[in-house]
């Protein structure tokens, strides 16, 4: 198996991604880049208007993770069903596990406040929101950092994206290049830029879902899907769908 080809290739910018989301993290521990998350969170609350307010919310819901992940499953059922084939409904099954045993666990290691954590509950004073490692905060109220939004938004887009140009082509026709392009880039950072604004996570909360979520994507673009082995009873199910014509 070889693996699949990532732009930009070779490993140095995944590792560029790690270094940048672990070096983000230890500046956050050692209580540095507060004054920039602070000022974003404090313009943001002065310039948010009722019918920005409302229209930033509702493009937020481009990044909700349940609707997200049963989009990327049902696509890669309906692929499956066309194909013939068991391997389109592998991509989200991994792609669910992946995002579940990082994003989450990261949440509650770093145990950040949200900004709006001093305005409604647990209360706190400005100052104590923006640190790491609140431990005695229940967990609720202390999963603000990576944005789980951003990240989320990142990996299932990349999923949708990589199961639906095999779907269109399945029924004769082609998804120009262009809208794959678009469908990946465009709602992350709708995203990431709504949370940012409605106060629901600091600025460096979403950079580190940036990065983590364009780690997580590049892994599971670079996976053979088409020649992964499969058990026995399931090899008269194993069209492949990603280099599908």
């Amino acid at each position: 198996m070889r693996l699949r080809p990532v732009r930009p290739a070779g490993w140095w910018f995944d590792a560029l991604l790690l270094v940048g989301l672990v070096g983000l993290t230890v500046a956050l521990a050692a209580d540095q880049l507060f004054g920039l998350d602070r000022a974003v969170a404090d313009w943001a609350d002065g310039h948010r208007p009722a019918a920005a307010y409302w229209v930033a919310r509702v493009l937020n819901f481009l990044g909700q993770g349940t609707p997200l992940t049963l989009i990327g499953v049902g696509l890669g059922v309906l692929l499956a069903v066309r194909l013939r084939s068991v391997r389109p409904i592998l991509l989200p099954v991994v792609g669910f596990v992946v995002t579940t045993f990082t994003i989450g666990p990261l949440k509650v290691w770093t145990a950040r406040a949200a900004p709006s954590a001093s305005v409604k509950e647990p209360f706190l004073a400005p100052e104590q929101t923006l640190p790491l490692f609140h431990d005695d905060l229940p967990v609720r109220f202390a999963q603000s950092y990576p944005s789980g939004h951003v990240a989320n938004a990142i990996v299932w887009y990349g999923v949708i994206a990589l199961l639906l140009a095999p779907l269109v082509r399945s029924f004769g026709r082609q998804l120009p290049s262009r809208l794959v392009t678009v469908i990946r880039i465009v709602p992350p950072l709708v995203v990431l830029t709504t949370t940012t604004y409605l106060g629901w996570h600091w600025l460096t909360d979403s950079v580190a879902g940036l990065l983590l979520g364009l780690f997580l994507d590049r892994l599971l673009h670079r996976v053979p899907w088409d020649d992964l082995p499969l058990p026995g009873r399931l090899r008269q199910w194993d069209r492949p769908f990603t280099s599908y014509p």
